[in-house]
């Protein structure tokens, strides 16, 4: 047994060795097949997390070219993530003068403000302070504010933009602050309402919280009810196990909820204490303060709506004619921007006849210089949709790098005409970190059926009916189908007889057999389950590997949440991947707790 100082110097050479092969690294192919250790924690007693790559190919192929062979994906993109120049090359970009970008003091604090509303740890607030310099780039990626931070999908995006903060550092000798752009602005209350996760029984169970008005308002504007907040903690807490960190986790969480009026004050809060001390910085998309930083670039954004969306079109165009289905469906006439209109979120559409816009159906209008006017003394009223977003992103900060899932990382293909004709350019797109965490009683059970992690993601069904027939000593399904052949071989002659001398007989005969043979099938089922309820707890087993790793048939980090391992777990783990050097190279990280 390794003492902990012995296992922390082996750690830190593990981890120096791991450390040459950066993101940048024009050799990191190489590494991307290999089965990857990563073990360092500085505690009193160090914690091992054992992570493990693998390839999951994504269910995106244009995604999936851009992570494996970039080379055909390479026209719709403006860096390739998979060479190191690129990394300098973006910077020096950026220091060139920038046609449009926000103040860089009105930014600082405007996130000055907000992180210290959401309780930021004094490290997120130095990095705040870092971006007045002139040097100073950014790594931003982000996500809609889910209950209680929503899928863990949306930990390993935090996770991949520290981590390739803190390695951009490292590489260009200049800072980077990692920035979580939390999406406020977006009005699909159902899609941030609840969190699921596995029950006792085994079975995928829900907590969530019903709209507070029922309007397409933005989530940042939508206030949840004190009672609402008490109902979804005290079901919370109903569904987690008695542990040591139970307490202290619940104790957090009715406190964050007790100061916040909005799903974005709580997500903001949570991610404050989970990822400040490592610098995050968190920004709300639907800050009125934000805005009003906004206005140029919604005005820009109006004046060159057509241009911009037929960029959009051709940029869709391309995509087909590359062999991919486009990730989003461009509209005909759109603005690709929202207005504020009785307290709902409105996409707007160009009115050719008019010049001005209406909604969808046209059932409401906006002139063209209202809207402009807005964009001057109420910016509060307009919003980004999904493809300018990323150049309001641009316009905001100084981006060297959005890291994106496998979803953005196919829409954005469509952008790049959009940022050439405000004189952008695309920033580099990082894959964000994809984790499955394989708990010890899912490790042990694999072990126990002999499975490896390929059987349980591609055929555990039929490892679990192959189990179930080595289990069967009387070789029912064998004797069964002896039955049904010697049967019908026996009838069949039977039926041709009495066929030859009524041919009604023959068809009576046929579906007399039929039915005798659908008895012995009946037979057959309840024998079967009879043989299944011996292994009852076996098949239990069964189901909770799969229900863990692949629950709904989905990946485990676009389904659970994160609150209920912190709470078998505490958060040790989670600190470990944050300073284990993982890299984003579109390898799926198995971790094993």
């Amino acid at each position: 047994m390794w003492s902990t100082s012995a296992r922390n110097e082996d750690i830190e050479r593990e981890g120096a060795h791991l450390g040459r092969f950066l993101l940048f690294d024009d050799s990191m192919e190489d590494v991307y097949n290999q089965k990857d250790t990563y073990l360092r924690k500085k505690s009193e007693a160090a914690v091992v997390v054992k992570v493990e790559s693998i390839h999951w190919k994504s269910s995106q192929p244009l995604t999936e070219d851009y992570l494996r062979h970039f080379d055909r994906v390479a026209a719709l993109y403006d860096y390739n993530p998979w060479t190191s120049s690129s990394w300098q090359e973006r910077a020096e970009q950026l220091d060139r003068e920038r046609q449009l970008s926000a103040d860089r003091a009105g930014l600082a604090c405007v996130l000055k403000r907000f992180n210290e509303r959401a309780g930021n740890a004094p490290e997120a607030m130095r990095a705040v302070n870092l971006l007045k310099d002139e040097r100073t780039l950014c790594v931003v990626g982000g996500q809609q504010a889910g209950l209680f931070t929503g899928q863990t999908l949306v930990i390993y995006k935090a996770i991949t933009l520290i981590q390739t903060a803190k390695l951009a550092a490292e590489r260009l000798g200049r800072p980077v602050v990692p920035v979580f752009w939390i999406a406020g602005e977006d009005h699909d209350f159902d899609e941030v309402n609840h969190i699921q996760y596995l029950s006792q029984d085994m079975q995928v169970s829900k907590i969530k919280i019903e709209h507070p008005t029922g309007k397409r308002s933005s989530v940042s504007n939508l206030s949840i009810p004190q009672e609402q907040w008490e109902a979804a903690l005290n079901e919370l807490d109903q569904s987690l196990i008695p542990t040591e960190f139970k307490d202290d986790l619940m104790s957090s969480l009715r406190a964050f909820a007790e100061q916040s009026i909005t799903l974005v004050d709580l997500f903001a809060k949570i991610m404050a204490k989970l990822f400040g001390s490592h610098g995050l910085v968190l920004v709300n998309s639907d800050d009125p303060a934000l805005r009003r930083l906004e206005s140029p670039m919604f005005r820009e954004l109006l004046e060159h709506y057509a241009p911009i969306n037929d960029a959009v079109h051709r940029s869709t165009a391309q995509v087909v004619t590359l062999g991919y289905k486009p990730q989003v469906e461009a509209q005909a006439n759109s603005a690709n921007l929202f207005v504020i209109d009785d307290d709902e979120r409105v996409l707007l559409y160009a009115d050719e006849a008019s010049q001005d816009f209406t909604d969808r159906k046209k059932e409401r209008a906006f002139a063209r210089e209202q809207l402009l006017a807005w964009a001057e003394t109420a910016p509060e009223r307009l919003s980004n949709n999904v493809m300018t977003r990323p150049l309001m992103q641009e316009y905001l900060f100084p981006v060297l790098g959005t890291v994106l899932g496998p979803g953005e990382i196919a829409y954005w293909a469509l952008s790049k005409g959009a940022f050439h004709h405000l004189g952008m350019q695309m920033p580099i797109i990082i894959p964000r970190l994809e984790f499955t965490l394989l708990e010890g009683t899912v490790q042990k059970n694999m072990h126990k059926y002999d499975l490896t992690l390929d059987d349980v993601l591609h055929r555990l069904d039929e490892k679990q009916q192959e189990w179930l027939r080595k289990q069967d000593t009387l070789q029912l399904e064998e004797r069964f189908a002896q039955v049904k052949q010697q049967f019908k071989a026996s009838y069949q002659p039977l039926i041709e007889i009495t066929a030859g001398i009524n041919p009604g007989l023959g068809k009576l005969g046929e579906t007399n057999m039929a039915k005798i043979l659908e008895q012995i099938d009946f037979l057959e089922n309840k024998a079967q389950d009879a043989v299944r309820t011996q292994f009852d707890a076996a098949l239990r087993q069964f189901q909770r590997i799969s229900a863990s790793v692949l629950p709904l048939g989905k990946p485990q980090e676009r389904v659970y949440n994160i609150i209920h391992y912190l709470n078998k777990y505490g958060s040790g783990w989670l600190n470990e991947l944050l300073e284990a050097g993982l890299e984003p190279d579109g390898q799926h990280k198995i971790c094993y707790l």
